[in-house]
């Protein structure tokens, strides 16, 4: 197996053990905005998918600068992602990603005319995953400060998409 698929494959079990993302816009005044969202269609093919609204000040950021990351946390390790993300209310792909979870921040629904999806085309991902538990891990960073020494948590790479 090579390094890239390695690599797509801790990506993968990252994706697979987390249930909200964090996005990051660019503001009209050039600031970050980070705010959390459901991962939705986990299967990651290089797109990522969130449920927003629009009209909304999060809409308004990606329309006129489609640069964002995502960020991930599980008990599997931590995701960068950097991507393009578009917005689209395709009816098809809201009925497919469609859940229970969704149906709360909609007052009508699935048709509720302010639903709408946000992908994420993701250009590179970069992973720190973690090859022992957390509380491990923990000792193994204790341990590294004590002694001076570089704790091995976990193997860190960037995967090109």
């Amino acid at each position: 197996m090579d390094t890239q698929q390695d690599g797509m494959k801790e990506v993968h079990k990252i994706l697979d053990n987390a249930d909200i993302a964090i996005l990051t816009t660019v503001s009209r005044e050039g600031r970050l905005v980070s705010r959390p969202l459901a991962l939705h269609g986990k299967d990651f093919d290089g797109d990522l998918w969130f449920f927003t609204e629009d009209p909304s000040p999060k809409a308004d950021e990606i329309r006129a600068n489609p640069q964002v990351n995502v960020s991930v946390s599980s008990g599997k390790g931590y995701l960068s992602i950097a991507g393009t993300a578009t917005l689209t209310k395709d009816q098809a792909k809201i009925d497919e990603l469609w859940g229970p979870s969704v149906s709360a921040w909609f007052e009508n629904g699935r048709d509720d005319p302010t639903v709408a999806l946000i992908r994420v085309d993701a250009d590179t991902a970069e992973y720190w995953s973690m090859e022992a538990p957390r509380v491990v891990s923990a000792v193994k960073m204790v341990k590294g400060l004590v002694t001076g020494s570089k704790p091995d948590t976990g193997r860190n790479d960037v995967v090109e998409l």
